[in-house]
């Protein structure tokens, strides 16, 4: 039988560890205070946002919300991004997505500072991982290496496959398991028989967000498996249920430790934003603050 992953069980370590650390920095008059930024509000948006400032809070964490019109433009939200930039007392900075259609995520994004990008989007940080000098990485990429770690495989010389070339998954997760001297193959849309690839791998990361994308004809027995996707799927009866790319029920059998979906890199990836964001923290208490 499979070891199913528990990402919520990891989940709760981390923020404990979290929790524990902030309090440590809060009794040096040290705060961790994370930023977010959401342009136009939605009920969606409004929600995620009180989860958020929820999670930050049981961790110790101050969170901070800043809601800008819909209509605002490319020039008044990176003039917030570049305040909260120079702003002592922000440790962290991230900016809600989806935006509205006129604005740019991508550029935006790179307007955050690289020390202060909890998400890990800036370029930089994506630059310091390709040099093996990680500064701060992607969440659900950190997320995904936690998770095969928690396994106890070995990933020095493993074979990795990672399905999915996005540049907030597949790419960064790709890039980190090199990191971790794996052997990665990254397949992607243009890819040719997509389980000529998959069956080899040690390891299998899915990150496409196309459900029941990987089969139990995709994977060797013994693999790990690490299913980043989330889907909503319609079922007979008119309910819909979360899935991920991975057909579960088939894949499992086959599979030494799978993630499920939900449970898995969800709130695993949520974890590794609060932990982000104390490294944030310590890298600015750590550095003179007339860099900033």
């Amino acid at each position: 039988m499979p070891k199913i992953i528990d990402g919520a069980a990891l989940a709760r370590q981390i923020r404990e560890g979290v929790k524990s650390r902030t309090a440590e920095l809060a009794t040096q008059g040290r705060a961790v205070h994370l930023t977010a930024i959401l342009v136009g509000s939605t009920a969606a948006g409004e929600l995620y946002a009180q989860r958020q400032k929820e999670t930050c809070a049981a961790a110790g964490i101050h969170y901070e919300l800043i809601t800008l019109p819909a209509d605002a433009t490319f020039e008044d939200v990176s003039g917030t991004i570049a305040r909260l930039n120079r702003d002592l007392t922000v440790t962290g900075i991230m900016l809600h997505l989806p935006l509205p259609e006129h604005l740019d995520a991508t550029e935006l994004q790179h307007k955050i500072d690289p020390v202060k990008d909890v998400e890990g989007v800036n370029p930089s940080n994506i630059g310091y991982v390709v040099y093996g000098h990680t500064l701060i990485a992607p969440c659900t990429a950190l997320a995904v290496i936690e998770l095969i770690r928690s396994t106890g495989v070995e990933l020095r010389g493993a074979e990795a496959v990672v399905v999915g070339a996005s540049e907030i998954a597949g790419k960064p997760i790709a890039l980190l398991l090199t990191e971790q001297m794996a052997t990665v193959t990254l397949c992607h849309i243009a890819t040719r028989d997509l389980a000529a690839h998959t069956r080899r791998a040690d390891v299998v990361v899915v990150a496409v967000g196309k459900a029941g994308l990987i089969t139990a004809d995709h994977v060797r027995d013994g693999a790990v498996v690490i299913d980043v996707g989330i889907n909503r799927v319609k079922q007979a009866d008119g309910t819909s249920k979360t899935v991920g790319d991975v057909v579960f029920e088939a894949v499992a059998p086959k599979a030494a430790h799978i993630t499920p979906v939900p449970g898995g890199v969800g709130p695993m990836t949520v974890a590794i934003l609060l932990r982000n964001s104390l490294r944030s923290a310590e890298l600015l208490f750590a550095q003179p603050r007339d860099l900033y």
